[in-house]
């Protein structure tokens, strides 16, 4: 049979996250669109959804909370994430005898641990209500895309028996990594990021703060409350997460290197916890009186891949995983939503406004993909060093100093479409990409020859006041241009000191360089110097050269030390 033709602004393939969220923007930015959403699944979802992604991270937090204005929302029906917490707690089962990384309290700005199938049900029904079309267990039959300026494209999907049409002013792809419009223009392209990933839930809470009775361990952190963090349980070559979901579950994951944990070793759920007694013992443990409570279990092989182009001045756009996807082990998948879809969001407001959009999509997709060319260069060949105690420390010290520093400044600061004034600011954010591509391969080199001591402390990143005020900062107030320009210079010069000091750090453990490029890189003259930096060391407290033996990895610690206990 055949149903009803529509006649619409925008119609978004996919209602998941990435698709309802763009619709809301849309909504939000003009009361008077028209936008239909097509979602596969029927709704509502189930809880503890069978998807992966729910942590998000600040850029994502603040598009959900305060730019869609999903507050209440996140405050009460998720949970308030308490930060990044990491655990070199390979083979081992005394927790409270290994280094620990993450912060001792809340910083300013949250972030949430998001059960996906109670956000996407409720980011369905507040479409609706916000006067979304949203169509669930629609299946996409066909699409068509014209090059004429002034004709729609054509859309046609069934639901049910029944098949349906549309014309559309745009067309946006966000259905995943199905990709139906990448594989239509060939949009597909591989990167070298060769990672896999397993993960299911478990219908019970993992508290990891009931891993030790270690009184001293457990007062370190106020609120006493680890098992809200995102967990990381670190090895070489892998991360296992811990992430609680608000409905009760709890997700479990393995992402590793196939060089030196293959898929096939970890595939199922039985494999996968053979896997954890070798590697993590007191995970092990804590699930193996779960197992009849397990709700899921699923693997992705080279998850992480590229897009030639997500956003044509031709009127339509990819976004969240049916553009591209990089690793969750920072989670940016959000952040990237969050930042196509403002784009998206800006190029249907310049087309509305009868402005041609192709140069401005051209310029976008530039950008965009410069944002994930430096955050792929955080995890590409870098899964080696996730077992080491000493460098990793530094290198996720430096990988948020990157990432609040200079793409969080910009999209806190509303200046993501700001063309002319990123324009202004292109050497400082050039340098301080070439920047961060040289520390990561200075990590590499590190780590290579690293003792990979693995002290009792916590390397508390709340102690640290310039690491906590960066984040903060991320609260301000709008600034106005000369102020952004300062910002952004602050944070160039802020990255250049903590660089040099890990340079100094890696050259003090006789690290050999080899072709490093970061020492010449210090050295360069930049036509508008960077505001002057922090004083004081911003790593550690330097250790006279004859106590070299005992550095630690000691960013402030807060750490009285604990006692040591045999290990079981």
């Amino acid at each position: 049979m055949t149903g009803t033709a529509h006649t619409c602004d925008a119609v978004i393939m996919g209602g998941g996250l990435a698709g309802l969220t763009l619709a809301l923007q849309l909504k939000q930015r003009f009361d008077d669109i028209d936008v239909l959403v097509l979602e596969r699944r029927k709704h509502p979802v189930p809880h503890a959804a069978h998807k992966v992604g729910e942590s998000s991270v600040e850029i994502g937090a603040h598009y959900f909370d305060t730019v869609l204005g999903l507050k209440p929302h996140m405050d009460s029906a998720q949970l308030r994430k308490f930060g990044f917490r990491f655990f070199f707690s390979e083979g081992r089962c005394d927790i409270d005898q290994v280094t620990e990384i993450g912060a001792s309290r809340y910083l300013a700005v949250p972030s949430y641990q998001i059960d996906r199938g109670i956000f996407e049900n409720y980011l369905a029904q507040e479409a609706v209500r916000r006067g979304v079309r949203f169509d669930d267990a629609a299946l996409v039959r066909r699409v068509e895309l014209t090059s004429d300026a002034k004709a729609p494209h054509r859309i046609e999907w069934s639901r049910g028996d029944q098949t349906h049409s549309a014309e559309a002013r745009w067309i946006i792809d966000a259905c995943g990594r199905a990709g139906l419009l990448k594989r239509k223009l060939g949009l597909a392209e591989a990167n070298a990021h060769d990672v896999n990933a397993v993960w299911f839930r478990i219908g019970e809470r993992i508290y990891i703060d009931d891993w030790s009775d270690n009184a001293d361990w457990q007062a370190r952190c106020d609120p006493r409350a680890r098992w809200l963090s995102t967990n990381h349980l670190c090895g070489a070559g892998y991360w296992a997460w811990l992430i609680p979901l608000a409905s009760g579950s709890h997700s479990v994951g393995i992402v590793a290197d196939p060089k030196l944990h293959p898929l096939d070793t970890i595939d199922t759920f039985e494999k996968a916890m053979q896997w954890f007694a070798t590697y993590q013992p007191r995970l092990h443990e804590a699930l193996d009186g779960k197992r009849h409570l397990l709700q899921d279990f699923a693997f992705l092989k080279h998850f992480s891949y590229g897009c030639k182009q997500v956003f044509s001045g031709q009127r339509w756009a990819l976004t969240g995983e049916a553009g591209l996807f990089l690793d969750p082990f920072y989670s940016p998948g959000s952040d990237f939503i969050a930042m196509s879809n403002t784009y998206i969001t800006d190029l249907v407001a310049h087309d509305r406004a009868g402005r041609s959009v192709e140069a401005r999509a051209q310029l976008y997709d530039q950008i965009y993909h410069s944002f994930y060319e430096s955050t792929l260069a955080l995890y590409q060949d870098q899964y080696p060093l996730f077992g080491d105690p000493e460098v990793l420390p530094v290198k996720v010290i430096w990988d948020y100093a990157y990432y609040w520093g200079v793409l969080s400044q910009i999209f806190f600061q509303q200046r993501l479409t700001d063309l002319m004034l990123l324009g202004s600011l292109k050497e400082e954010l050039q340098h301080c990409q070439r920047l961060n591509l040289a520390v990561q391969q200075l990590l590499r080199a590190w780590s290579a020859a690293s003792a990979r001591r693995n002290a009792p402390v916590l390397v508390d990143q709340a102690a640290m006041p310039w690491f906590a005020e960066l984040n903060r900062s991320l609260k301000d107030p709008r600034l106005d241009d000369a102020g952004f320009k300062a910002r952004i210079r602050a944070s160039t010069a802020q990255l250049r000191q903590l660089a040099r000091e890990i340079l100094e750090r890696a050259r003090a453990d006789n690290t050999d360089l080899g072709d490093c490029p970061l020492p010449s890189l210090l050295e360069e003259n930049m036509s508008s110097p960077p505001a002057r930096a922090e004083s004081g060391a911003m790593l550690f407290a330097a250790l006279p050269v004859d106590h070299r033996e005992l550095r630690l990895p000691n960013f402030t610690e807060r750490s009285s030390p604990v006692a040591p206990r045999a290990r079981p």
